[in-house]
């Protein structure tokens, strides 16, 4: 069973339950490593004065998520140096720094003095490769986010450089793993072995996280209970008590297990399980696949 907690843009959480730890790791692992994404693989430099050398600004512009769906295209073949419409993105990168002539003397402001002298993520554009333009009509192929520096520049300085793009997987490079964090846990399980009631529910209830216990007055008394384990640490700050550790019992749902994904921002996070599932599926099949074509003794 596959239960959605809770969906935000760029993150997602929720519960997988009645898996094996086996399914659960693969699934995690599948997301880091193997659902594929587009990254800047090939930069040509043409021109770069700036203070950051070749290689570590090809390397930034590497890390740089593009916001363009891998489903859309195809892997690139070994040895293709040039690329093709179906296989690479190209972005260009062209801005020289240059001063401003309305500048006050006085001022020693680089934002006041300069013209273009922080390179930003927006300021690579893309450039449709054949007929990519009609291939992608509505084509926003972008970084994902616009505010990534790249390089500072003084004036006289300049980068021009041209990028391609292309579909990879995080088990060949980090840049292409299209999720922040993917992790998961087992469902906390907290039982209260007897009532506890005043002054020893008070202090149980600062022992867990908020939200864990919750407080309730019966009969003039204040009795602890467990209002939501799921938001529980496991911080095991209960059992520093001695009237309180042995009056509680913490343990955990074997087959219960909780997903927390975070896009990178791609492709959103609910498309990258529903992908990440799809792999899974797709290597279960093959592994059947070769159990039949093994004849048997």
């Amino acid at each position: 069973r596959v239960d959605i907690i809770r969906e935000e843009e760029g993150a997602l959480e929720f519960d997988m339950v009645g898996i094996d730890a086996a399914i659960a790791n693969a699934f995690r692992r599948i997301l880091l490593a193997e659902v594929p994404t587009m990254a800047v693989e090939k930069v040509f430099v043409y021109n770069n004065t700036s203070i950051v050398q070749d290689e570590i600004l090809a390397h930034r512009l590497g890390l740089i998520p593009i916001r363009a769906d891998p489903r859309l295209f195809e892997y690139r073949n070994q040895g293709d140096e040039e690329g093709t419409e179906i296989d690479t993105l190209q972005f260009q990168l062209k801005i020289k720094c240059s001063r401003n002539p309305q500048a006050a003397k006085e001022s020693s402001d680089p934002n006041e003095l300069y013209f273009n002298h922080k390179v930003y993520s927006k300021h690579m554009t893309w450039v449709p490769l054949g007929n990519q333009t009609d291939l992608f009509p509505d084509g926003d192929f972008r970084p994902v986010h616009d505010d990534i520096l790249i390089a500072l520049l003084r004036p006289g300085q300049e980068i021009d450089v041209l990028m391609h793009c292309v579909k990879g997987i995080g088990k060949d490079h980090a840049k292409f793993s299209p999720v922040a964090t993917a992790s998961y846990r087992l469902l906390p399980d907290i039982t209260l072995l007897q009532p506890i009631e005043d002054e020893a529910a008070e202090m149980l209830q600062k022992c867990f996280s908020p939200g864990v216990i919750e407080i309730q007055n019966i009969k003039g008394k204040k009795v602890a209970r467990v209002a939501n384990a799921r938001l529980d640490t496991f911080s095991r700050e209960v059992f520093r008590h001695e009237g309180l550790k042995n009056l509680v019992r913490l343990a955990r749902v074997r087959n219960h297990y909780i997903f927390s994904v975070e896009s990178t921002g791609i492709l959103p996070p609910d498309v990258l399980v529903s992908e990440a599932i799809k792999i899974l599926m797709g290597k279960c099949q093959r592994f059947l696949n070769e159990l039949d074509s093994v004849p048997m003794e």
